[in-house]
């Protein structure tokens, strides 16, 4: 067995692992790399973000094309070469992941191939085509996490997770989705436009639990419109396996009946850590009932003051830009700097089409914790932009303290609304007041323009509604 020591460990070379490890070199710290897999990146670059990103912008495409007769631009019928789609998803993932193997030999990061378990609070093996011992000063646990998969459902190569989803293993016929989060809309989006009859059910009141109901709708209804039915308030009772089908059993009748069937089922209820084969009971490290590493909200260190953990790994939101962040701080952390993770908020984004995005407090959150708020909601309707885009569905949406003006929170629905809620985390995370949004130029004709005519409705002094 080979013998490495280093002042720095990594486990999982995600967004936040290769982040730690990257920034933690260029600090002059010696740093092993663990990956379970061949290739770095972890979930989000071959399996999740990147992946998803490239198949959605596939069905902006799709939707595009069927959308241009309205400008005066006819087409015809779209026609998909499905082996070229995966063709063009497979080499963006490569391309970013040849270019993370090459930023790391760049930086002298050691990698290890294989499955990381501690021995003790300062010792790790590895086992991959060899077993090793690595000895370390510090560590960070950044192993991220995996889909759910429920108990009931038959094992059944119809009956996939996102990884599988991404593969397109079927594009034609019907297909159900378990779970309206963000992930099971925004594969909802894919497989509509590729063909299929889409049906997605939810068992909450709404789809992408957690945003306001007012910047969900929009999307929503888009996407009815192009043929996906949501069925909220819905729970899947049963799945059987046929030759031809799956039969589905549902506890409240959809379309008229309990039990529907299906070519395709993706299974999309969550995510939980990959803490379970990591031996986190021999370095003495707490986790809580859930399986998530308890951590110092301002150090990312867990009860063992020398062992971090970021990401996925320690609960809510589990999002791939969380985790950079984090890496990186930590990393400074490790290497002697004195900083504190101290974000107020992170933003959270549905690739679906429309975009919806969100960031720091909802309406509901203001409600639940009794905070006095004014809201200022600018309708795209309204916007010269989004007119020449005939994409008038959107609205912008800013939050802020009745009290003192400063922004609480912030949503867009609309094409681009990720990007667009850039400048408003900025804003809340400067501590801005909508005044200061409000004041600020925006260029025209743009479609940022809505986030400074929003804080004008909210301040009481737009001229373009």
């Amino acid at each position: 067995m080979d013998t490495l020591t280093a002042q720095l460990v990594v486990i999982g070379s995600g967004p936040g692992g290769y982040a730690a490890a990257f920034r933690a070199a260029d600090l002059g710290m010696s740093v092993v790399l663990i990956e379970r897999y061949d290739t770095l990146g972890g979930v989000c670059l071959n399996v999740g973000c990147i992946p998803s990103k490239a198949l959605l912008h596939v069905a902006e495409v799709i939707n595009d094309a069927d959308d241009a007769s309205d400008f005066g631009v006819r087409l015809g019928k779209t026609k998909v070469d499905i082996p070229q789609v995966l063709a063009h998803k497979s080499a963006t993932v490569k391309k970013l992941t040849a270019g993370l193997d090459g930023l790391a030999k760049r930086r002298k990061v050691q990698r290890l191939q294989g499955e990381a378990r501690f021995v003790d609070a300062h010792t790790l093996t590895v086992c991959g085509e060899t077993t090793a011992e690595v000895r370390f000063e510090q560590c960070i646990v950044a192993c991220g996490s995996r889909s759910v998969k429920l108990g009931f459902l038959p094992d059944d190569p119809r009956i996939v997770t996102s990884t599988g989803a991404l593969d397109l293993p079927v594009t034609q016929g019907k297909m159900l989705v378990i779970g309206g989060g963000v992930i099971g809309c925004e594969m909802a989006t894919v497989y509509q436009a590729l063909g299929m009859q889409v049906d997605v059910v939810e068992m909450s009141d709404q789809i992408m639990p957690g945003a306001d109901t007012d910047i969900i709708k929009p999307c929503q209804d888009l996407m009815q419109k192009r043929g996906v039915s949501f069925h909220t308030n819905t729970t899947v009772c049963s799945v059987t396996a046929h030759k031809k089908h799956l039969a589905v059993g549902f506890d409240k009748a959809i379309a008229g009946s309990q039990e529907h069937t299906y070519d395709l089922i993706l299974q999309a209820v969550g995510r939980v850590p990959n803490t379970q084969d990591l031996g986190l009971d021999l370095a003495g490290i707490a986790c809580c009932d859930r399986g998530f590493i308890q951590v110092n909200s301002g150090t990312l260190a867990t009860n063992k003051d020398h062992i971090f953990a970021i990401g996925d790994i320690i609960g809510h939101p589990m999002l791939a830009h969380k985790a950079t962040a984090q890496g990186r701080l930590v990393a400074e952390l490790c290497s002697g700097k004195k900083v504190r993770y101290d974000v107020q908020a992170i933003p959270s984004v549905a690739y679906t089409d429309p975009e919806v995005a969100w960031v720091g407090m909802t309406e509901q959150m203001c409600q639940q914790q009794q905070i006095a708020y004014k809201k200022g909601v600018f309708p795209w309707a309204a916007n010269a932009r989004a007119l020449c885009y005939k994409r008038s569905e959107g609205l912008t949406k800013l939050l802020s303290c009745k009290e003192s003006g400063r922004i609480l929170g912030a949503a867009v629905v609309g094409r681009n609304a990720g990007d667009l809620i850039a400048e408003l985390g900025f804003a809340l995370e400067m501590g801005a007041h909508v005044e200061d949004v409000a004041l600020t130029v925006h260029a025209h004709p743009t479609l940022a323009e809505t986030v400074g005519l929003a804080a004008e409705v909210c301040e009481g002094t737009v001229t373009d509604l």
